[in-house]
C-alpha cells in the first residue's frame, strides 16, 4: 500500500469516526395548539326602566307627595283608560290629601323604576319651561307688526303607526305639491315670504324675540292693547327639528356656557338688532297656535289638562308614558341646592328627546320665567308604574284585589 493510499484511507476511518460520535438531532416537538379564544357575549341591552326599591329613590322621603295627588288626579281623566291604570286612577279618589296617607297610596300601589339612557347612564338634562306674558293686538300697526299664526289649512299630518306601529310616536308633517308630499314651510321661508300663511294671524306682537320664545315655550298668554287676556297654546308644528340659537352663539364665541340663558339671550338681540332675524331663522322649527275660552291661569300639556306649576315636567313619550308620575332628582337653577320632588309626565316638547330628559313647568310670568330661563341642570328620574294586580290560580283578580 501506498503511501498515499494509506493516508486516504486513515482520512475515511476519521471521518466515520467523527461521524459516530455527533449526537443525534433532537426530536422534532409539535407547537400547541393555539389558545382557544371565547367568543364574547353580546351586550345585554340597557333597559331603559329598571324596577328598584324604594330606598333607592333619591330624596323620596323629603317630598311632600299631597302636593302631586290632584295634578295626577286630573291626568287619571285621559290615562285612567289604560287597562293598567284604571284601578289606581280610581283608588286616588279615595285617598285623603295628608303627607302620609299619599306617600304610603304611591309606596303600596306603584314601584318605582329607574330611567336610564341607552349607554347605561342615569343622569341627564333638566331644562325649564313657563308660559310667558306677551303684549298684542288683534290689529297690525306700527308698534304691533309680528303675527302669530293659527294652524294653516294646507299643513298635513302624516300618521303611519296603523301600517308601522314601530313609527307611532312619529308624526310626519308636510304639504301638497300636484300629487307629491313634500316638507312644510321653514321658519326661514315663513319669514321671507308669509302669504302661504295670509288669513291665519290670530294676533299681532309687538316683539319678535318675545314671540319666538313663545314658540319654544310652545303656549302663553297675549295681554292685548284692549286690555283684555287671552292665552294661547300649541296647536301644532311644522315638522322641523328645534335648533337651538343658544348653542349657535355659544359656537360663535357670542356668550360662554355659563353665561348661557334666556335672558343673556334677549339681552344679545337687543344689542344686535340688525343681526337677530337672522339669527331665530337658524331655527327651521316654527309652531301654529290655538286660543282657549275665557281667561285660564295656565294651559293645557299633551294630556290635554291645566299644567302643575312646579309639579309638571315635558318628557320623551318614547320612554316615560303621558300621565305618569316621577320622581325627579335634580338641583334649582344656577344653584346646588336639591329640587327633589313628585312631579307628572303632562307634556312634551320638540326639544325634549331622550331617555333622562324632562323639562321643569315652572308657571307663568316674570318670576317664572326668570327661573326657566336659568334652568339647565343635571338630574335623575324614576318613573312610577302601577303593581300588577294579584291574580288568583285561574287568573282571575283576587277578592282583595277586587276590593280594593
Amino acid at each position: 500500500m501506498t503511501s498515499f493510499t494509506k493516508l486516504f484511507v486513515t482520512l475515511i476511518a476519521l471521518g466515520c469516526l467523527s461521524a459516530c460520535t455527533l449526537p443525534a438531532p433532537a426530536p422534532e416537538v409539535p407547537l400547541p395548539p393555539p389558545p382557544v379564544e371565547e367568543p364574547t357575549p353580546p351586550a345585554l341591552p340597557i333597559l331603559p326602566l329598571t324596577p328598584v326599591e324604594w330606598d333607592t329613590v333619591e330624596g323620596w322621603s323629603l317630598d311632600d307627595p299631597s302636593a302631586a295627588l290632584d295634578p295626577f288626579l286630573k291626568g287619571c281623566v285621559s290615562i285612567k283608560k289604560r287597562p293598567d291604570w284604571s284601578a289606581v286612577c280610581a283608588e286616588a279618589g279615595q285617598v285623603a290629601v295628608d303627607r302620609d296617607a299619599v306617600r304610603r297610596f304611591f309606596e303600596e300601589r306603584f314601584i318605582p323604576h329607574q330611567v336610564r339612557n341607552p349607554d347605561g347612564s342615569d343622569t341627564g338634562l333638566v331644562t325649564g319651561y313657563y308660559i310667558p306674558n306677551i303684549n298684542g293686538s288683534r290689529q297690525r300697526s306700527d308698534r304691533y307688526r309680528y303675527p302669530l299664526y293659527a294652524l294653516p289649512d294646507d299643513l298635513l299630518i302624516v300618521d303611519l303607526r296603523s301600517v308601522y306601529p314601530d313609527l307611532a310616536n312619529y308624526r310626519l308633517r308636510g304639504r301638497l305639491v300636484g300629487r307629491k308630499v313634500v316638507p312644510y314651510y321653514s321658519r326661514a321661508e315663513l319669514e321671507s315670504d308669509p302669504a302661504p300663511l295670509a288669513g291665519k294671524e290670530l294676533f299681532w306682537i309687538d316683539d319678535p324675540v318675545e314671540l319666538f320664545f313663545m314658540h319654544i315655550q310652545g303656549s302663553g298668554r297675549v295681554l292685548l292693547d284692549d286690555g283684555s287676556a287671552v292665552m294661547v297654546h300649541f296647536a301644532d308644528q311644522n315638522g322641523y327639528p328645534f335648533r337651538s340659537i343658544g348653542k349657535l352663539l355659544i359656537d360663535r364665541g357670542a356668550m360662554t356656557k355659563n353665561q348661557m340663558s334666556m335672558q343673556n339671550i334677549k339681552a344679545w338681540a337687543q344689542q344686535n338688532p340688525d343681526e337677530t332675524a337672522a339669527l331665530l331663522n337658524e331655527n327651521p322649527s316654527y309652531v301654529f297656535f290655538g286660543t282657549l275660552p275665557g281667561s285660564p291661569d295656565t294651559s293645557p300639556g299633551a294630556l290635554g289638562i291645566p299644567l302643575a306649576a312646579e309639579r309638571s315636567i315635558a318628557v320623551d313619550p318614547r320612554t316615560i308614558p303621558l300621565g305618569a308620575p316621577v320622581f325627579l332628582s335634580t338641583t334649582r337653577p344656577s344653584s346646588k341646592e336639591p329640587l327633589q320632588r313628585l312631579v307628572l309626565a303632562h307634556d312634551t316638547g320638540g326639544a325634549i328627546r331622550g331617555a333622562v330628559r324632562a323639562d321643569f313647568f315652572w308657571g307663568q310670568g316674570e318670576k317664572a320665567g326668570a327661573l326657566a330661563g336659568r334652568m339647565k341642570q343635571q338630574g335623575k328620574m324614576w318613573v312610577l308604574l302601577p303593581r300588577p294586580e294579584p291574580v288568583t290560580e285561574t287568573g282571575a283578580e283576587s277578592p282583595a284585589a277586587a276590593s280594593e
